[in-house]
Formats: structure tokens, sequence, C-alpha cells
């Protein structure tokens, strides 16, 4: 039996960084070739390397080892195979690749979507992959025309002889491929050759979506499967003190009623009859942690977690003597609220547990995680744990979560039966993984001329690496619970950066852009203040301040022209820039709003967005990421903000979370920068600068300095009114 790790043990040892190559399937490995040398099963498909499927009627199957959740990966990542590959794209399909280890991060070991890594990270191993499987292909059909190699060239899914008319088709050579060795380095092509990288190629999985074919996981279905719900706690950390099974079964369809670690699950034959059967269990709960925690008391234990001595993050100078020789000071503070990840597909797993094996189908961003939770609960080999990735109705970091798996697999194995799991939509915000709340305060001081000399900056907030990857921390430092502050672009020659870790009973995880999110909002914020107290343009104050960094300075310039920063606007509008830095690549702002004075209320018309991300795969995939970017960011800086109440969250449905609606978004444009720029993501970077852009726009349409998200009506009032 193999013994189970804890959550904390398996993530420490998945990420430390010692022999993660030797589990990735990378061409050129001595154990890959070995495989290779067998005979092919069949010949229906033959498989060159892990990545790839040469049928013999040529079609090209890529296996794609992340999580399709609307971001694209399910074309950009086959584009990076079938590049190297010389394979026509009309041939090419895409399938999940199974939860193995040939087909971990190569980076951080494991088998996650997330941190803007796709492309990042597998870049450099799919181009091998398919240029590997290209030189066996031509390998095979110089062996088979006794040819030199040199002589035979891969061209749109054939092998042609360069000195005659003869070619074949890669599924007539497939099976004689795979018999080859394996090249450790094949020759890549250089960047002038793309033929595919670089163009706008519509998604493979775009006409099949929109006919409703594809598998989701709410879309499940298994024989003889079981619906299950599970009553939970209203206060977070309160425990159950008595239910009544025998009425919850009394409810016509329900079939078992199992206690598991975190609630009462109630198992029926369709979901209906599952819900009015936990309505009938009548639980009774404990108060919880902290029975009276609501918002009034979150924001005194944030206040007075300011006031405490935090850890030091970045020291760069000496600030405080900086500070005190300044010829002016600007200071201000930031509040943000926790945030709740709403995906448009609710939480859900389907689990089946046999004695045998398990298998888990879901919709997760990390299948290594959800493996590893079906061995621990299961006490299965992880050769027996099968997960089957589905596609995601979004993910936005809810899904590197596995608490849903957990309750699926417990419930199967109580129950000795598939079991769909469902969480409905208030208790898929109320039982979030948050992202977390947060206090800022910033002092810096200005020289004669103006610029930043110094920069103090305070940030009391949650660990998100504490619980979900404890390896992240560095000496006891969380680095999500300060990304974006102290290496931000600008050039401040004194600079201190200190955390407050707060200890909440909370639970908060990953949301799209992480710290980012809310800490560009502060700096950028913030550098707006600075330039107004400098009696400097906003843009121009940044490009001065960034004289160092060409990447943030053209995103800046290019959304700064394409906006028109100083063409006038109407009275009661007004636009406002920011930048930020993320994830491998640069991106800007700039936000053009108007302010109702009576209402309160924020009109953004116009987002102009400039994005630098290095080499582009597929443009679409760029514009398509920071439209929705825009349209998130939007939402929750004008309206998300999670409330609470008597121990837990406050949550009677939609009126209590309210999201951006189609009618209040605004025109957006997105424009790609060309850049030698090393390759950076490109699924989380849109997030952050857009709400500062916001901000500052509302400042210079209304002169109002709103300093705490969201952006409401109710705030703006209070600003108006100087209260």
């Amino acid at each position: 039996m193999t013994k189970c790790m804890e959550r904390r043990e398996f993530l420490q040892a998945s990420l430390a960084g010692t022999g993660l190559t030797l589990a990735f399937f990378i061409p050129g490995l001595e154990w890959v070739t070995q495989a290779f040398a067998k005979e092919p099963e069949s010949a229906e498909a033959c498989m060159p390397n892990a990545w790839l499927k040469i049928a013999p009627d040529n079609t090209i199957t890529v296996l794609v080892s992340r999580s399709e959740m609307g971001q694209g990966v399910f074309t950009s990542m086959p584009m990076i195979v079938v590049e190297e590959l010389e394979a026509d794209w009309k041939n090419v399909r895409v399938e999940a690749s199974p939860t193995r280890p040939a087909y971990v991060d190569p980076v951080v070991g494991i088998q996650l979507t997330g941190g803007s890594m796709s492309v990042r990270n597998m870049f450099d191993p799919l181009r091998t992959a398919g240029a590997a499987a290209r030189e066996m292909l031509r390998q095979a059909a110089a062996d088979e025309w006794k040819v030199p190699l040199a002589e035979c060239r891969a061209e749109g899914g054939m092998i042609k002889h360069s000195k005659s008319d003869k070619s074949l088709p890669y599924g007539k050579l497939c099976e004689k491929a795979a018999k080859l060795p394996v090249p450790k380095d094949p020759p890549l092509k250089k960047e002038a050759e793309f033929k595919l990288i670089g163009k706008p190629i519509p998604r493979v999985d775009a006409a099949d979506k929109a006919n409703g074919v594809p598998v989701f996981g709410i879309d499940v279905i298994r024989p003889g499967m079981l619906h299950a719900v599970v009553a939970r706690s209203p206060a977070l950390g309160g425990k159950v003190i008595s239910f009544d099974k025998d009425a919850a079964k009394k409810v016509a369809g329900v079939k078992d009623v199992v206690q598991i670690s975190t609630g009462i699950a109630v198992c029926a034959d369709d979901l209906q009859a599952a819900l009015k059967g936990r309505d009938a269990l009548n639980a009774k709960w404990g108060k919880g942690t902290i029975p009276d925690l609501n918002n009034a008391l979150l924001e005194k234990l944030f206040a007075e977690g300011m006031d405490k001595k935090g850890k030091i993050t970045t020291k760069l100078g000496d600030t405080s003597s900086a500070l005190n020789k300044a010829a002016k000071k600007v200071e201000a503070s930031y509040v943000f609220p926790y945030v709740a990840h709403v995906p448009f597909e609710p939480i859900n797993c389907t689990a089946h547990v046999q004695s045998d094996r398990c298998d888990i189908w879901c919709p997760t961003q990390c299948q290594t995680g959800a493996l590893m939770t079906g061995v621990k609960i299961t006490g299965l080999k992880d050769s027996q744990v099968y997960v089957h990735s589905t596609l995601l109705g979004g993910g936005f970091g809810r899904r590197t979560e596995w608490a849903e798996v957990a309750e699926a697999v417990e419930i199967s194995k109580s129950v000795g039966k598939p079991v769909k799991l469902f969480w409905t939509r208030e208790e898929d915000i109320k039982y979030d993984f948050f992202r977390p709340a947060s206090i800022h305060k910033i002092s810096a001081g200005l020289d004669e001329k103006g610029r930043l000399a110094a920069w103090s900056h305070k940030v009391a907030t949650q660990s998100i690496a504490e619980r979900a990857f404890p390896a992240m921390i560095q000496n006891e430092i969380d680095p999500t619970s300060v990304q974006g502050l102290g290496d931000q672009d600008y050039e401040v020659p004194h600079m201190l950066v200190e955390w407050v870790k707060m200890d909440l009973p909370i639970p908060v995880g990953f949301l799209r852009s992480v710290g980012h999110s809310s800490h560009a909002f502060a700096v950028e914020c913030f550098v707006d203040e600075a330039a107004h107290a400098a009696g400097k343009d906003p843009l121009a104050y940044r490009l001065d301040m960034l004289k160092g960094d060409s990447y943030s300075t053209g995103v800046l310039k290019t959304a700064a022209e394409k906006a028109g920063w100083d063409k006038p606007l109407p009275k009661g509008s007004g636009r406002g820039i920011a930048q930020h830095a993320s994830f491998g690549s640069h991106v800007a702002y700039v936000a053009e709003v108007s302010v109702d004075k009576n209402s309160g209320v924020i009109k953004v018309n116009r987002v102009v967005c400039a994005v630098d991300c290095g080499l582009v795969i597929n443009p679409d995939t760029i514009v398509a990421q920071m439209e929705g970017a825009t349209i998130m960011a939007l939402s929750i800086a004008l309206k998300e903000e999670v409330m609470f109440e008597n121990g837990g969250v406050k949550l009677d449905g939609f009126e209590d979370y309210p999201l951006l609606t189609m009618s209040e978004s605004p025109e957006i444009e997105v424009h790609i920068v060309k850049s030698t720029h090393k390759r950076g993501g490109i699924g989380e970077p849109g997030i952050p600068p857009l709400a500062p852009a916001v901000g500052n726009a509302v400042f210079a349409a209304a002169g109002i300095r709103l300093r705490r998200l969201p952006m409401t009506p109710a705030l703006v009032r209070k600003a108006l009114s100087g209260t």
C-alpha cells in the first residue's frame, strides 16, 4: 500500500526542484527511447512521443497537459507542436492528456494550470517534441527510399524528396518512425521561419462549444451514479451538533446520508431530491471560530494588524532618513475586500471509488492535486487513481483547489457507488477560497524635482501559500503577499516593504493575478497621487521614473497614443492611466470614465490596453485574454466584495454579490506591442492595471481619490461630500 502524504508534505516534495525533469516526457531521455523501441500496440495510431499521435489517415492528435478553461491552450499549445512538426493544421485534433508524470510542468514539477505558465514553461519542450517527431519521420522516409536524410524535407504533413517527385504522408511513415531512436537535440526552426506561430488561428474547440458538444465537469454522467450535495457549517470553523438522518432519507429519491470531514452528504437519484434531502436534515451547527465575525470586526482587526511590526520583505537604501530629508511627503492608505472567484460553471466533481481503482472526473486546474487527494483518501497507489480532465467553465485560480475532489471521493468511498457532487451557486461563493483582504499604508518622499526619492510600504494581509503551497514560503515570507510591491519597475533609490501576516479563519486562495490584483491598485494610484503632488502629468511622471525599463515604457506610450491621452474629454469625464508588470508580461491601460455626481455611478466608457508578452503564439488569444481580464477586473473594481456576518459569509443570492453586467461593459481596444521581451504569460497580467487606471480616471473626472475597493456609488457620494 502506498504511503499517503499530507498536502503540505506532497507540495514540499513536488516543488523542491530536485529531479523534476526526470518525470517530464522530453524526447531524448533514455527511458523514453527505450519505450519507443517497442513495437506499436496497433496500427490505428502511433505515438512518436508523449505529445503526439499520428494515425494512418494522417490525422495528428496533440495531447494537451493543461486545462482548457477558455484561455485557449487547446489551440496555442498544439500550434507550438505543429509548428515544428510541419503538419497540416487542418489535420490536427486535440485531446486532454492523462494525469501522469509524463505531463507535469517541467518547472514546478506538478500538472497544473495557473500562474500564466502554460506557454512560458511548455514552449521549449513542445517545440522539441514536434521537432523530434519531424526528424523521426524524415529518417523513416530516408530509410524507405534509401536516400540521404538531407534530401528529405517535411512540409504540410508530408515528407518530400528534393531530388525526385517522391513524397509520403506522415500516416504512412508513423509506424516505422516510432521504432527509431528519439533524437536528443533535434534542430529547431528560426523565428523567421514560423508559419503558424504569430498567426491568428481560430480556436479548435470554438464550433463544438457553440454547439454544446464538449463535456464539462457538470455534464459528466456515469452508470449507476448518485447525485450528492453537502450540508456545511454557515459559520467558519463550526462543527456539526446534530442532524436528522432519518428525515432526510424519507425524502423520495434520497438513497444515503453520510457524514464526511466537511459536513453531511446527502446522496439521491437526482439533484433536486438531494437538495430536498439536505433541507430535511435540519442540521444544527456550532458558533464557529469567531462567532461575531463581520465586516466591521474585520476592519478593526486589520487596523490593529497595521499597528504591529511586520516582516521586512524589501529593503533598499535608507528609507527612514530619505523620508525625513524629502522636499515633500505624500501619504495614503488603501483598503481591499475579500473577493470570490465566481466561475460560470459551479464547483462539481464526480468520483467512483472501487476496491482496486479510483476514477475522478473533474474540471480541475491541478490534476496532480486531484490525483494525490484520491490516493490519500482511498489508500490506493497513484497508478490506481485516474483523473479525467474535463473542460472548465472558468477557473480563475479557484480550481487549483481540490476540496470538492476530497468530498466526492469521500462520499463515493462511503456509499460504494459513483457519485456526482454539486455545489450550488450560493455555496460556490459562500465556501470559496477568497482573494485575501488587505490594507496598505504608503509614505513617499519627493525630491526637489518631484521625483520619488523614498517609498515606505506596509501591507497587512493573510498568507495564501501557508495553506495552499507551503513550499513557496521562503524566510517566513509568502511572495504572493508582497508581489508587485518591492519589485515594481519604478526607479526609487530608497524603498522599504513590510508585511504583517493576518491570522484569520477565512479561507484564502489564488484568484487571477493573485497579489498583483490588489497591489497594483495601491502602487499605481499612489504614483498618480505623487505625480499630482509634484505637479506633473501622470503619464510623463511615469515615463520619467521608468527610464531603465523600455518594456513598461513601450506599453505606456502605446496605450496613451492609441487612447489620445492629450485630447480633451467632455466635462464630468476623465482619463486615467496605469501600468504593471506581472507573470513575465507588461500591461498598460488608459480608462475613460464619466462620474454622475448625483448618483455616484462611475461609467467606464472606453478602455485602451497595450500588452507586451514577448513572442506571440496566437494574437487572437492575446486579445481575448485582455478583453476578458478587463471585464473581470472592472467587475472587481466597481462591484465585488464578500460580506460577513454571524461568523460566516453573508449571502442570500447574487444581490449580495453583484457582478458587472453586459450593459456596464466598456468599449475595449487591445494593442499588442512587439518587442524582444522574453516570453511572458498572458492569462493573468491583464487584471492588475485596470482598476488603478479607473481610479485615476475618477480623480481626473471628479477630483476625488477613491482609496478602497469596490468603487461603489455610495463610496463616490461619500468622497464627493468630503466625509
